[in-house]
């Protein structure tokens, strides 16, 4: 009878207490409206690795985008050990989910809105994206070109025309 009701309190802590365990998925637009709600929580956040990954000793700063806003992450040189690809121009970045803390403002990073990061989880890798050529600007080019050579082979004859 007390194993029955030791578990009773047991499973009633661990239902009452499983809700902050458990990182809450949310988007970069949830997070700017409702900071406060989600500061100093743990959340899961999910987007594109972009611009440079920086690192700062055995922590490293990179910005994550969820197609909205991308929002600063602090992790550890191993949490980002993973990471090949950070989207620019070129190429599109490797597809994270991190879970961490949020923080609205961070007093450790100046104030900054930041996920310090207990965990990252690559989606999916990035890669070398290929830019297809423009009709359009291959025979603009062209053109140009050609007007260009036109001028040039007139000037040229007219200035041998004058005495």
């Amino acid at each position: 009878m007390k194993i029955f009701i030791l578990s009773i309190i047991f499973y009633a802590i661990l239902a009452l207490t499983g809700n902050n365990c458990c990182a809450q998925e949310v988007g970069s637009l949830d997070l700017l409206n409702n900071a406060k709600e989600y500061d100093q929580k743990t959340i899961t956040y999910k987007g594109e690795v972009i611009g440079d990954v920086m690192m700062r000793g055995d922590h490293a700063w990179l910005h994550v985008n969820d197609g909205y806003v991308a929002i600063g992450i602090w992790a550890s040189k191993g949490l980002i050990r993973n990471i090949f690809y950070s989207g620019n121009y070129r190429q599109r970045g490797d597809l994270l989910e991190v879970s961490g803390i949020f923080h609205k403002s961070c007093l450790e990073h100046g104030g900054d809105l930041d996920i310090h990061a207990s965990e990252i989880r690559k989606l999916a890798s990035g890669g070398v994206v290929i830019q297809p050529i423009s009709k359009r600007k291959v025979y603009v080019g062209i053109v140009s070109l050609m007007l260009v050579l036109l001028f040039l082979v007139l000037r040229k004859f007219h200035k041998n025309k004058q005495p």
